[in-house]
């Protein structure tokens, strides 16, 4: 499968990179699937299971989606004798080490969630304080991914070093336990994560939490830069992919921009907008976390999150994200490199009609290449349509449809002799 050759070349790989936190993991971005976007707090363990083996029988994790991470709503709401989190006994009656271990049976990995703050998001004993006793007690129960969230954080945020410092805590306390423990830091954007979190986590979040939606503006996502100091909840995908680019290429083997959990699946977007939105997180690799029902999929769902040379951009072992070359007007072209010589460019269409757009080769090697020869032809592959377009050269012209994207491989480079 393609995940086996992706790791395989990731481990190649993995001598000459600078891990993030020092615990190995995330060489390429995390995937998988977690509880929130669909489910909220409404979350006990028949549920987790069901999706667990969902992942399994539908294919999902052959595709690489190893992770099944519960997010917020999982505690009970006071501390054994003050110090130790316990799991809501309605939600889960058997405790959590037996679902991890039936997880861990399945052949996937298990995640949890807390804050860095006196309360979760939700309003539920959070770990700020105990960092140490909550990072104990999870490797106890042999997870394998913490996300870790910023409510109530007692105002230790607002300059780069209180964000780093309290989360570090967490951090130094992961990595004490001896177990390796994905670290995946849900700030928000706050204080410009992307500047510190790298030393210490494998991921960190780039905004405000994603909403099902394309484009709308939401007055509770007020911002539409990364430079933001009420990063807020309902933004929309274009909003967040707006903010992605400035910071884009802060990402790194080992520590990776997180632009929130997918929404594909979840019916408040077209399957065109759903594809885009798709195509956005693998490119600029984000992590790729499931947010919708995998025990009831549609054959679209399954086409836009089972497509294996999509993947495989987002899985690429040249760790590198696509760079926006260009803007005009509802019009983007973005450029990546590719392991192999090869070259991803996309085609962004978020205005309300299908247009022709065109990349020239300065375009595409802008940035990567210091002599451009627009005289080469080159092979291009549709990845969406999973077949070859023919060879081009000095520029490709494409239809893009409206609220949606072409996303093409480049087999070859246009280096100058």
């Amino acid at each position: 499968m393609i995940t086996s050759f992706i790791l395989a070349s990731a481990l190649a790989l993995l001598p000459t990179q600078v891990l993030a936190s020092n615990n190995g993991l995330a060489i390429t971005p995390q995937m998988g699937w977690n509880t929130w976007n669909k489910y909220g707090c409404n979350i006990d363990e028949q549920l987790i299971l069901d999706a667990a083996k969902a992942i399994v029988s539908s294919g999902l994790k052959d595709y690489g989606y190893n992770y099944v991470v519960i997010d917020d709503c999982w505690q009970k709401n006071e501390r054994e004798n003050n110090k130790t989190l316990l799991p809501d006994p309605t939600k889960f009656p058997r405790g959590m080490k037996p679902l991890v271990d039936d997880i861990h049976a399945m052949g996937l990995k298990v995640g949890i969630y807390s804050s860095a703050g006196t309360l979760t998001c939700g309003g539920h004993i959070a770990s700020l304080g105990y960092e140490e006793i909550d990072a104990k007690t999870w490797a106890s129960w042999g997870m394998d991914y913490l996300k870790y969230d910023n409510c109530y954080n007692q105002g230790q945020s607002g300059t780069a070093k209180l964000s780093y410092d309290r989360y570090n805590v967490m951090s130094q306390a992961l990595n004490k336990t001896g177990r390796p423990i994905l670290y995946s830091l849900c700030n928000w954007g706050e204080d410009g994560p992307w500047n510190f979190a790298s030393t210490i986590g494998n991921s960190w979040r780039l905004s405000g939490d994603i909403y099902d939606n394309f484009n709308r503006p939401d007055p509770a996502c007020p911002c539409e830069t990364y430079d933001c100091l009420l990063p807020g909840f309902r933004c929309s995908v274009m909003n967040i992919i707006n903010k992605s680019v400035a910071v884009a290429q802060k990402a790194r083997s080992g520590g990776w921009n997180d632009m929130d959990m997918l929404e594909v699946g979840n019916g408040g977007m077209t399957h065109e907008e759903y594809r885009l939105h798709y195509t956005m997180w693998a490119a600029l690799k984000s992590p790729l976390l499931l947010g919708n029902d995998v025990t009831n999929m549609t054959a679209q769902t399954k086409e836009i999150i089972m497509n294996d040379e999509v993947i495989a951009v987002n899985q690429d072992s040249s760790y590198s994200p696509a760079v926006r070359m260009w803007v005009k007007g509802d019009q983007q072209m973005f450029s990546g490199s590719l392991a192999n010589n090869t070259q991803v460019v996309i085609l962004l269409n978020a205005g309300d009609n299908e247009t022709k757009m065109t990349a020239t080769w300065d375009d595409i090697w802008f940035y990567s290449l210091p002599n451009v020869d627009s005289s080469k032809s080159i092979e291009v592959r549709d990845l969406w349509q999973k077949k070859n377009l023919g060879k081009f050269s000095h520029q490709i012209t494409l239809d893009v449809p409206a609220h949606g994207v072409r996303m093409v491989k480049f087999m070859g480079s246009a280096q100058s002799s």
